[in-house]
């Protein structure tokens, strides 16, 4: 029988989980971070009465991701944005499983490489729990996308999820997935890090 098991979450058990219990100096199997759940969404923006453009979000997330997604409704009424308490506002996906790792093949190997200009993801992009959050300006750049055959573009955002609990041993996790990170670039954790005071050489007074 053919084996099923995706080449990421294979790498994963094999290479990524030693590679990290030695890295980050982890004894226990259990402690080393993983990614849990991948969420692809997408908002109507400007196009909550565009029927054609919801359509269009709706048709993308269940292309690329294998899955169905679910409308996102607002929680509350926004006489501004002319935007109704219920109202769609969006469209979501939740990938896990097998199915996370295979859409997370493609996002590194696959979306990222076609973007134009790319020259890497940015470190700045993982929060303080190192959960790494990256935003596609045009659909297109997924395979299951015909150019010849869009109507209207939209953007999306794709959110991984992950134990990391750090930024981090979050970069750490991803980098051995294979995410291309630019590397003048510093985690917000080194950000945030205090500079130590520079020592000023003093001056003999002539």
């Amino acid at each position: 029988m053919k084996n099923l098991t995706p080449r990421l979450l294979e790498k994963y058990r094999k290479i990524i989980i030693p590679t990290l219990m030695k890295d980050l100096g982890l004894a226990n199997v259990n402690a080393v971070p993983k990614i849990h759940k991948i969420v692809i969404n997408s908002s109507f923006g400007n196009g909550l009465k565009d029927a054609k453009l919801q359509e269009v979000v709706v048709s993308t997330l269940t292309r690329i991701s294998g899955q169905k997604p679910v409308l996102t409704k607002a929680r509350k009424s926004i006489s501004a944005f002319k935007v109704r308490k219920g109202m769609a506002i969006g469209a979501s996906v939740t990938l896990r499983g097998h199915r996370m790792y295979e859409f997370l093949d493609k996002l590194i190997n696959v979306a990222l490489p076609r973007i134009r200009d790319f020259r890497g993801v940015s470190p700045e992009a993982l929060d303080q729990q190192g959960n790494f959050s990256i935003g596609f300006k045009e659909h297109l750049a997924f395979p299951e996308i015909r150019s010849d055959e869009v109507e209207k573009i939209h953007g999306l955002e794709v959110v991984l999820c992950t134990t990391a609990q750090n930024p981090k041993t979050g970069q750490a996790l991803l980098h051995a997935f294979g995410f291309p990170f630019r590397e003048d670039v510093k985690t917000s954790e080194d950000t945030l890090r205090p500079k130590k005071p520079e020592l000023k050489s003093k001056k003999s007074n002539k």
